[in-house]
């Protein structure tokens, strides 16, 4: 018997995942509402239990989430009739990237002009769509090595190379005439990385850390409702 490479195998459960994701996406977004607000992304966004959250709240938002766990950049642009057009949304929020820091084959340069790319066909397809590019989430490093897959991917994304990917997010979303917003402010420790309480394994965060995530960018998302 030939020996099983599980390696392949994951990888091929990971790609069909994301593709019964999408078709789930396809299907949705044929009843949706087009013109209202859209929170896109990879797992950190799919993961946000937004609408729980506002319920929680008692607030009442148009908000719908098409995030999808382990995408990079160019998987999203890619998929981004899916994740984003299909909907026509008024106003976006960005979060994707994070993935593209997981290896040797990081650079800030690539990451940017993939994001970019992104942006500018947004725009050229939505014409007056707002944009926001929201900072990307900071890690607890001390959960993430006591696993040695969290270890090794640490060696390419740390809080050091998320800090300078936020500065460059924030410049691109300057030059491009888009709304930057950093809701990081309740997550993170005294250090500025994410505080251990809120955090599964160092990286995605618990409810009650989204429910800091929400604390932010509530007011945002308020805001946008007002303009539509």
């Amino acid at each position: 018997m030939p020996e099983l490479d599980l390696e392949r195998l994951f990888a091929e459960m990971g790609q069909r995942e994301k593709a019964d994701k999408l078709e789930r996406y396809r299907r949705l977004n044929a009843l949706a509402k087009p013109g209202q607000i859209l929170l896109a992304g990879s797992s950190l966004m799919e993961q946000f239990p937004i609408h729980e959250l506002l319920q929680d709240a008692g607030v009442s938002l148009p908000v719908y989430n098409r995030g999808v766990g382990g995408f990079v950049t160019q998987e999203f642009q890619a998929a981004l009739d899916v994740c984003v057009l299909q909907l026509r949304p008024r106003h976006i929020f960005l979060n994707i990237g994070t993935n593209d820091m997981n290896g040797p084959d990081y650079t800030l340069e690539g990451l940017l002009a993939r994001y970019e790319a992104i942006v500018r066909e947004i725009l050229e397809k939505l014409p007056g769509v707002k944009i926001t590019l929201l900072a990307y989430y900071p890690l607890c490093e001390s959960r993430m090595r006591e696993d040695p897959h969290m270890a090794e991917v640490l060696r390419y994304r740390n809080n050091r190379t998320i800090a300078q990917a936020n500065q460059g997010v924030e410049t691109l979303a300057r030059r491009l005439g888009l709304s930057f917003a950093n809701c990081n402010q309740y997550l993170v420790d005294s250090t500025g990385g994410l505080k251990e309480e809120y955090t599964i394994e160092g990286m995605h965060i618990y409810g009650d850390g989204y429910a800091m995530v929400l604390k932010a960018l509530l007011p945002l998302l308020q805001a946008a409702a007002a303009q539509m």
